[in-house]
């Protein structure tokens, strides 16, 4: 695997975050619309997702996920912060048109 040396952009973070599934419904936590924000930084990537219930039993495990595919973008040293936040509250209109379309929400 090659290490990262250059800090990556936001989209290269975004794209780390699709490789990561919420195991309960088997999506990309981006296609799923938790992601809401990313900054990215010399000293950190700072992260803010959301779960689709502050009660999701799989909340540990996706972060975790999330920080580790975060990691394995970032040149060594950089901090991986993810926060989980509840504002605004996670809705199904936070998805992707394709994520809506696999549940048969899509117009």
């Amino acid at each position: 695997m090659e290490i990262a040396t250059e800090l990556p952009t936001e989209e290269t973070v975004r794209e780390a975050l699709r490789r990561v599934d919420d195991p309960e419904v088997g999506m990309s936590i981006v296609e799923l619309g938790l992601v809401y924000r990313i900054d990215v930084s010399p000293q950190r990537v700072h992260v803010q997702m959301t779960m689709t219930t502050p009660a999701c039993p799989m909340g540990g495990l996706i972060t975790d996920d999330a920080r580790r595919a975060i990691a394995a973008v970032l040149p060594e040293g950089v901090e991986v912060d993810i926060e989980l936040v509840w504002e605004p509250p996670w809705t199904p209109d936070l998805m992707s048109e394709s994520a809506k379309q696999t549940f048969g929400w899509g117009a």
